[in-house]
């Protein structure tokens, strides 16, 4: 079956960095593309960024771009998202998320595959 794990969350002070990893398994990687969405207490889950099939093409909410940058490793199926200059308002569970097709989105509803989330705490 399709699973996506995601790692490299925990607790960092603002300012810092996090680099978050997504690893897939159970579906051919290369027709996928890929998104992180983020969920906050409280809150509605958020688009964060997304990558095409290739990774030639990225997407960003404007509250990361800048900050943030997604990559990923085909070889590896793997899919990272890089967080920079972190805010306390990046504290959520970050989730990755797989969409059937070349070209990503930014609609969490058009994704077919979910990972369980990890943790983001960013601290002032």
């Amino acid at each position: 079956q399709v699973q996506l794990v995601e790692s490299g969350g925990g607790l960092v002070q603002a300012g810092g960095s996090l680099r978050l990893s997504c690893a897939a398994s159970g579906l051919t990687f290369t027709i996928y593309a890929m998104g992180w969405f983020r969920q906050a207490p409280g809150k509605e889950r958020e688009f964060v960024a997304a990558i095409n099939w290739s990774g030639g093409n990225t997407d960003y909410a404007d509250s990361v771009k800048g900050r943030f940058t997604i990559s990923r490793d085909n070889a590896k199926k793997q899919v990272y998202l890089q967080m920079n200059s972190l805010k306390p308002e990046d504290t959520a569970v970050y989730s990755c998320a797989a969409v059937k097709g070349f070209q990503s989105s930014s609609k969490f509803q058009e994704y077919d595959y979910w990972g369980q989330g990890t943790q983001v705490t960013v601290s002032s």
